[in-house]
């Protein structure tokens, strides 16, 4: 029984330092969150470039416009 207790209380302590420990950011945690917003920015923008949404897209449309009547 007190064999049972013991370790009952050990693997309670063992798991609340190991939560705790997971709370703190080291400098390869933040580098990979550095590393995942670049991706994300990057595919964000190529999105947009494909999708039709950039000045040059704008631009073009105008040209269109302003020759539909001078064809």
């Amino acid at each position: 029984m007190v064999i049972r207790s013991v370790s009952i209380v050990l693997t309670a302590l063992f798991l609340s330092l190991g939560l705790v420990a997971c709370e703190k950011e080291g400098p390869a945690e933040r580098a990979g969150k550095q590393i995942d917003q670049g991706i994300e920015n990057t595919k964000d923008a190529v999105q947009d470039a494909f999708q039709g949404q950039g000045p040059a897209e704008r631009a073009g449309e105008k040209i269109d416009r302003a020759m539909e009547g001078k064809e």
